[in-house]
């Protein structure tokens, strides 16, 4: 089962500053995550070190995604548009055409 997402709690500046020692407290029990404003706009947050833990995994993978991109953009870089437009939709048939084949041979084999 997923453990409850903790609250987000939204406090100014001054306030996160004379209750510094309290939110620390609830970010670790993991009850709240705070967004700390100035003038009315946010300017940092204060989360778990879980969180951070997670949310640096998550941009690992994102970065390792827009590599794969990267990588995938540049191998086809002398590909126009159009043509490659055109591959994609026909591999993507090709795909689904294959993926109904096999489902159609799963349902007769029940």
């Amino acid at each position: 089962m997923r453990e409850r997402e903790p609250a987000i709690e939204t406090v100014k500046a001054s306030e996160a500053r004379q209750n510094f020692s309290q939110l620390l407290s609830k970010v670790f029990r993991r009850e709240t995550r705070v967004i700390v404003e100035k003038s009315g706009i946010p300017v940092a947050a204060i989360i778990s070190a879980q969180d951070l833990k997670r949310f640096q995994r998550l941009e690992e993978e994102r970065e390792q995604r827009f590599k794969a991109l990267d990588a995938t953009r540049e191998a086809f870089k002398d590909v126009p548009d159009e043509e490659l437009e055109r591959e994609v939709a026909r591999a993507v048939a090709e795909a689904r055409s294959k993926h109904r084949r096999t489902r159609q041979t799963a349902a007769k084999a029940r």
